[in-house]
């Protein structure tokens, strides 16, 4: 997976778990190793180390299914990771656990005018074509999550962040993507990535942030392709 960023978790696990075999391992692999040591332990320590609330880390992670059935569906996350990172311009994506992380800024991929929540322009066009990949792989949950930087009222951040992962999921659903499978969520400032104090770390911050994880019936399909 060319540029794609793989969440490590090698010596996490190592420390807390004794399996020196998941250091080299792929995500596939990962995929099983995780929920049949342990998902929730490690679940909970990311969750710590990625913000307060149901994060889309710690929701991913707290999807794990673990086992045969976690490679399973780790192997067709891969998939989707790649073709998410070959078509989508400005997408920055992370593979992690059995799910993706897929991250836009104001400055690539996605953009919104200053103080304004539609999708226009190129930023449509970016999730056209997200909005066909999430079609060729249908049983998949789809997570977004609104943030700001620290500029202006606290309370205004929250309803901004609000409208922004509101108007990316509803763009999507136009684009025909099954209602259905969306979950939004919005954080205001109160979850930055980088450094409110310079111009760098509030652009990092102004962003929308996805998290894919399986569905039920994905999860149902990989225990019944591999008996686990």
């Amino acid at each position: 997976m060319k540029g794609l960023k793989i969440l490590s978790m090698g010596l996490a696990l190592v420390l807390m778990l004794g399996c020196n075999a998941i250091k080299n391992a792929n995500n596939k692999q990962k995929g099983a190793v995780i929920g049949a040591s342990g998902g929730a332990v490690v679940g909970g320590v990311i969750g710590n180390n990625v913000g307060k609330g149901n994060t889309v880390l710690g929701a991913i992670i707290g999807g794990v299914v673990g086992g045969v059935a976690g490679g399973y569906i780790g192997d067709r996350m891969d998939r989707q990771a790649e073709r998410i990172e070959e078509e989508v311009p400005g997408a920055e994506v992370t593979r992690v656990g059995e799910g993706i992380n897929v991250t836009f800024t104001e400055e690539a991929g996605v953009y919104f005018d200053t103080n304004k929540d539609e999708v226009k322009g190129t930023s449509g066009e970016t999730l056209q074509r997200l909005a066909g990949i999430f079609q060729e792989y249908p049983k998949t949950i789809i997570l977004i999550e609104g943030h700001t930087d620290s500029a202006g009222p606290e309370e205004y951040n929250m309803d901004l962040s609000r409208r922004r992962a509101q108007s990316v999921a509803n763009y999507l659903i136009g684009q025909g993507v099954d209602a259905s499978r969306f979950t939004v969520k919005w954080y205001g400032e109160t979850q930055p990535r980088a450094d409110n104090s310079t111009p760098e770390g509030k652009a990092k911050n102004r962003r929308v942030e996805l998290g894919i994880i399986a569905s039920e019936a994905l999860k149902e399909e990989a225990r019944q392709e591999t008996g686990n």
